[in-house]
């Protein structure tokens, strides 16, 4: 059991470009699904990371809270103006460029930490990032949609706030207490984790896509090319901004790696629970859950095979 985990976990993205392709042309295969699900499965993910996380991995916020907040204002910075400045400059539909903008505003995604230890980046710093993101995330996310998004679309803040809390940090943070306290269960589950987080993950993208498989052919090409420019963007941008700082090679990727990879599962719950009457909104999360796989394993093999120069 524990290798066909392992098997499925390690083809996330061939599963989720099959289920993507299937969801899409077939829409019957999970049209069936309620968009309700959405958050559920999302919150199943988030328990599986809480499982996961120690107090220890923390620790890089106490003792290297320079590179921590570098990577912070990065993520928060680079990938928000970069939704909407590409949102602007392709004139995206009301619906799209709200989607796009829930991404660029979410946390960093979990599988960020995957693709760090591919790369040979900092994990540590990765975890911690992702861990700390995601609890900046019930305010900054909600803040910077009503920023960015709020002159189109009504924002309901407080509500995205709650969103949040609910579906992200209760989740992490029972995850946490059963993991301290019910350690030998932890054991047990740990090996299944990422079957389960891929198999959550690759039906909230069959949910999405399927109940919106006509509009997203009737406007494939423009997702596809701002979801990737603003993924690629990210991943550039974050390696570049941490090189300028001095950050030493291992820091820059992880840093790139987390300010690239957004947590598009969250974007796809808050699109659908808050903004119901904009059903493509939740378009952009789903088409970037299956490019950032994609292209997390590409910037992992890129980072792996570029040899550190003598500075690094």
């Amino acid at each position: 059991m524990n290798k066909i985990a392992n098997c499925i976990a390690s083809h996330i993205t061939l599963i989720v470009v099959v289920v993507t392709a299937i969801s899409l042309f077939v829409p019957d295969s999970f049209e069936w699904v309620s968009t309700a699900t959405i958050t559920p499965l999302l919150g199943i993910v988030m328990f599986g990371m809480g499982l996961t996380l120690r107090p220890s991995d923390f620790k890089p916020v106490v003792q290297h809270p320079r590179d921590i907040l570098i990577g912070e204002l990065a993520q928060f910075f680079i990938m928000p103006l970069l939704a909407w400045g590409l949102c602007k400059v392709l004139s995206l539909p009301t619906e799209l460029a709200l989607g796009v903008i829930l991404v660029g505003c979410c946390p960093g995604g979990t599988a960020s930490n995957v693709m760090c230890y591919l790369a040979g980046g900092d994990i540590a710093l990765s975890v911690a990032m992702t861990g700390v993101s995601t609890l900046l995330a019930p305010f900054l996310t909600p803040a910077l949609v009503l920023l960015l998004a709020g002159q189109e679309v009504e924002v309901d803040a407080p509500g995205m706030l709650m969103s949040i809390v609910q579906v992200v940090i209760l989740p992490i943070m029972l995850g946490f207490v059963v993991s301290h306290y019910l350690r030998r269960l932890t054991e047990r589950i740990l090996p299944f984790l990422p079957l389960v987080s891929t198999l959550a993950i690759a039906m909230i993208i069959g949910i999405v896509v399927s109940h919106n498989a006509t509009k997203i052919l009737s406007c494939s090409f423009l997702v596809a090319l701002v979801v990737i420019l603003h993924n690629t963007l990210g991943l550039a941008l974050g390696y570049g901004l941490s090189s300028l700082l001095g950050i030493d090679r291992a820091k820059r990727i992880a840093i790139s790696i987390e300010v690239g990879m957004q947590n598009s599962g969250l974007a796809t719950s808050l699109a659908a629970t808050h903004f119901a009457l904009f059903p493509m909104a939740a378009v952009p999360g789903a088409m970037f859950s299956v490019w950032h796989n994609f292209s997390g394993s590409i910037a992992a093999q890129v980072f792996k095979k570029i040899a550190p120069s003598k500075k690094d």
